[in-house]
């Protein structure tokens, strides 16, 4: 499945649009991760343990919109948009989204 940015994909014609398709996930920090990352803002530097987070949490989100897409009979997402806010103390929602389209053959 093709997933881009931008609102078209060059050389290709979309043959039908499905509509917006998202997926999102709520993930929570880790006391554990809190301690680490504590350490490292006192010495500075990047803080890994929340990289980590955040990646695994924009791949979770990927997979669930990417699914619903597939779900609906797409083979590709345009216009696609992270967005992500904190939702609760130590607890923060990404979410992405996009429009799910047919591409013509």
């Amino acid at each position: 499945m093709m997933l881009v940015t931008t609102n078209s994909i060059p050389g290709r014609d979309v043959a039908e649009v499905f509509g917006i398709v998202r997926g999102t996930t709520v993930r929570a920090r880790h006391v554990g991760r809190d301690i680490s990352a504590f350490l490292t803002n006192l010495v500075g530097g990047e803080v890994e343990e929340y990289t980590k987070l955040l990646a695994e949490a924009r791949e979770q989100a990927l997979d669930r919109m990417r699914a619903e897409a597939l779900a609906l009979g797409a083979d590709a997402v345009i216009g696609l948009r992270f967005t992500g806010t904190e939702i609760a103390s130590g607890a923060a929602e990404i979410l992405v989204y996009g429009t799910a389209v047919k591409l013509a053959p």
